[in-house]
């Protein structure tokens, strides 16, 4: 993702003035690759308009620290965090403007939002999730699916609130279940969670709806790494001289809309 990055920026005609590796010293498409160790002085030194992170966990709560302390504006790309690395970032985000987002693509945006309301509207359906990427992805579900999921539980609170306020006695759900083994009857209210890593599969996640002898399917599929790319981009230009606070992608879209 920090070569997409990379290459994205060059043609979209934004200026790189820092790039860093784990790996230490190199470069990609004309741009020098300092070593991470580096990253706080060369915030310093070099004061860019914002940071894009695309790591894994533990490099990421260093990088947005470093930010902090150097007070730019971070774009967080990186899934996968327990309860304490996004209590880390949710505190950095009083010192600095974080935009944390699972997904930078504006289709997966869309599917956030359709999903709710095909749920909302086929109250009692099954809901299944699968999502599938490359071999090498290393957090399951992926941030996505759970972004996805965490959509369903709204369109169900909903559900139960209208419930609720039309006297009748809420649907209890059952929990999600991570894929199927041996005897395991579908309970009722129950979230099927599948993940499938293969290839190099970008990314594609489907949500199924079923019931009453019918079948909805929603899917999203990136062909490119690049559009996560180019929307981290379209992040870093918005967060940029933004006041401290935890913001999201669909903020971004927001603004773009209007």
């Amino acid at each position: 993702m920090g070569r997409e990055v990379l290459s994205a920026a060059r043609e979209r005609g934004d200026e790189v003035v820092l790039a860093v590796s784990r790996s230490g010293r190199g470069e990609f498409d004309g741009v020098e690759i300092e070593p991470a160790s580096e990253f706080g002085a060369l915030l310093e030194a070099r004061e860019p308009e914002a940071a894009i992170d695309f790591t894994v966990p533990e490099a990421s709560v260093d990088y947005v620290d470093a930010c902090a302390e150097a007070g730019v504006p971070a774009v967080v790309g990186t899934t996968g965090f327990d309860d304490a690395d996004l209590a880390a970032l949710r505190d950095a985000s009083a010192r600095i403007p974080i935009l944390k987002a699972a997904n930078f693509a504006r289709g997966v945006q869309g599917l956030l939002e359709v999903v709710r309301a095909a749920v909302e509207a086929l109250p009692g359906y099954d809901v299944e999730v699968t999502e599938t990427h490359h071999n090498g992805k290393r957090d399951a579900p992926s941030g996505t699916a759970n972004r996805v999921l965490d959509a369903i539980d709204e369109a169900r609170e909903a559900q139960r609130a209208s419930e609720r306020s039309s006297g009748q006695s809420p649907r209890d759900d059952a929990p999600r279940v991570h894929g199927r083994e041996g005897e395991a009857p579908r309970e009722s209210g129950e979230i099927g969670v599948h993940a499938r890593r293969a290839g190099d599969i970008t990314g594609e996640h489907e949500v199924l709806l079923a019931d009453n002898h019918e079948e909805l399917r929603l899917t999203h599929r990136a062909e490119s790494r690049g559009v996560f790319a180019a929307g981290a981009l379209d992040a870093a230009d918005w967060i940029a001289g933004r006041a401290p606070g935890w913001y999201d992608f669909s903020d971004v879209l927001a603004d773009s809309s209007t």
